[in-house]
């Protein structure tokens, strides 16, 4: 089916819940832990992924599974209170529909949140980091298969992953606040198994800051239709072999329950300065 037929349905749906069109200026993709920054929006809307042809169910731990509607910080938004991940058994390229749903709904910029584990030995659980460039260690590509030049180029450049001029301007905001933002190089991993220890110093060696499972699949759709991109990881846990423990989801869920705060107060920021 063509894409611009399931995003007519799509929206068919989200019309009749809703009782009118709706034009968020901002999307957001709330990844493992951080879902509940939805909860803070005035005039919210949540609509459960079942309910809306062609979306896919998130089956994730700390996925909520819904597609949020409101106004935050005076910015009309949509999020993805969870994501869709290729380790639940999807194809990568059905994993970032809502990419190309929320661009459909005329959103300028995206915003794209996750809980990665740290492989730089100068990060720390609780570190939020900006996503500067990324690594496709799945090898797994969302754009494979026909495409449509209505939607974006065959070849889309992907030089940039980080909106520069967004990111200068939030920057400048937590500068003034006494913070420093740090950013970093995303590793893409395809799981649901945590790396190895070899695995982590392999990507250090090749330049990795960070490491998930999520993301860019969606940074890459993202690029494809032209969207400003700012991603952020939580930084929820030392990738494995950094210390000698093992790796549990739960202390992802902790570790994104007690920077809550600092991640609400950055992200405030970034829609802001859309």
């Amino acid at each position: 089916m063509p894409l611009s037929v399931k995003l007519k349905e799509s929206l068919k749906v989200i019309e009749d819940k809703l009782g009118y069109v709706p034009k968020p200026k901002a999307g957001l993709i709330l990844g493992s832990g951080l879902g509940y920054l939805a909860d803070y929006f005035e005039d919210r809307v949540a609509i459960s992924y079942d309910d809306i042809p062609h979306f896919l169910s998130s089956t994730a731990i700390g996925h909520a599974g819904h597609l949020v509607f409101g106004k935050f910080q005076g910015v009309d938004v949509v999020a993805m209170q969870g994501r869709f991940h290729a380790y639940e058994g999807y194809d990568v390229s059905d994993t970032v529909y809502p990419v190309y749903f929320m661009k459909s709904l005329g959103i300028e910029g995206l915003v794209l949140t996750n809980a990665a584990g740290g492989i730089n030995l100068e990060v720390e659980p609780g570190d939020l980091i900006v996503i500067d460039d990324m690594i496709n260690m799945a090898f797994r590509n969302p754009l494979i298969g026909p495409n449509d030049d209505t939607v974006g180029p065959r070849f889309p450049d992907m030089s940039s992953v980080l909106d520069k001029k967004w990111f200068k301007r939030v920057e400048a905001r937590e500068k003034d606040k006494g913070r420093t933002l740090k950013t970093g190089v995303y590793v893409y991993c395809l799981g649901p198994n945590y790396e190895t220890p070899a695995e982590i110093r392999a990507f250090r060696t090749l330049g990795g800051d960070l490491v998930g499972m999520s993301t860019v699949p969606e940074i890459i759709a993202a690029r494809h239709c032209s969207l400003k991109i700012f991603g952020v990881s939580c930084v929820t846990n030392m990738a494995a072999g950094v210390l000698d423990r093992k790796l549990t989801h739960q202390e992802v869920m902790d570790t994104a329950n007690r920077v809550k705060q600092k991640f609400e107060s950055l992200v405030r920021i970034i829609v802001e300065e859309l």
